[in-house]
């Protein structure tokens, strides 16, 4: 049997996107797990984005049967990947010839850091990820929510980003998600430049209460960033911004509302399912020790 491997950047041509979407079907066919997002099939056509495939044939049959995707999500040159291999050739060595291409290419863009993805209960999991020097670091739950008309009106104006917001922006990301200030002003500057987010503002009596990011995927949205200004907890304005997303999504013309979040948050996971959002996978992390 004869396999070749090339590396491509984003943005990939429809002719590789088509074969990388087949190649996730046959695999969820066979895993009964959704693998598109881990692959980064929503982005992967995007001028935007920083990432690259690294695609594995059989020149026999000239058919894609395993890629790599890795993307750096803050532009800050840390990738984060995933693999996934055709069902019928998993026993032949296809992951590790993945993995060793794949850290080549981080070795030629000079990466100064990675973390290793996969879906709970895939095939490609933490026996392969251990082996190769891979340690669990975290886990963090895909949760999603119907679109749905908002019940009651809303106790703030929910707004774009504006330059003046920045001060109580980054009070709110420092002590809501514990970030320094600088860490602050790059998530503000990434949510505000990258092409497909908007970077959401609620203000009441002139005062920013919450923020919140959105980036339109398919027929979904999904929430990033998304914090309550300490002062106003306990209040409900969580539950009332949550509220307004969906509304928000479904005037738009799309069906759901998706967001990601650590597994060890238990009080967050328990906001979000008390406003309708439902786990639909788990992507554990992990990080090579050598």
């Amino acid at each position: 049997m004869n396999l070749s491997a090339i590396t491509v950047s984003f943005p990939i041509d429809m002719e590789t996107y088509n074969e990388l979407n087949g190649l996730c079907e046959t695999a969820e066919q066979a895993d009964l797990k959704s693998y598109r997002s881990v692959m980064n099939l929503a982005i992967a056509k995007s001028y935007e984005a920083r990432g690259f495939f690294v695609l594995i044939y059989d020149d026999a049959r000239e058919v894609l049967v395993g890629a790599a995707s890795a993307v750096d999500l803050m532009g800050l040159n840390t990738y984060e990947w995933s693999i996934l291999v055709d069902p019928m050739y998993r026993q032949i060595g296809v992951g590790e010839a993945l993995i060793n291409v794949l850290r080549e290419a981080f070795s030629a863009r000079g990466s100064e850091g990675d973390l290793a993805l996969t879906v709970d209960g895939a095939h490609f999991g933490a026996e392969f990820l251990l082996k190769i020097g891979y340690r669990y670091s975290f886990s963090e739950a895909t949760l999603e929510a119907k679109a749905e008309v908002a019940t009651a009106d809303f106790s703030f104006l929910m707004r774009k980003f504006e330059k003046k917001d920045v001060d109580a922006l980054v009070e709110i990301f420092t002590q809501g998600f514990g970030d320094t200030y600088e860490e602050s002003l790059d998530l503000i500057a990434f949510n505000t430049s990258t092409e497909g987010l908007c970077l959401w503002v609620a203000e009441r009596d002139g005062e920013v209460i919450g923020t919140i990011t959105t980036r339109k995927e398919g027929d979904a949205h999904w929430v990033t960033a998304f914090a309550v200004n300490p002062k106003f907890g306990g209040q409900g304005i969580g539950s009332e911004m949550l509220a307004w997303v969906k509304d928000y999504v479904l005037r738009s013309g799309e069906n759901s509302v998706m967001l990601d979040v650590e597994v060890d948050n238990s009080h967050a996971l328990f906001i979000y399912e008390k406003n309708g959002f439902m786990i639909s996978t788990q992507v554990n992390y992990f990080v090579f020790v050598g």
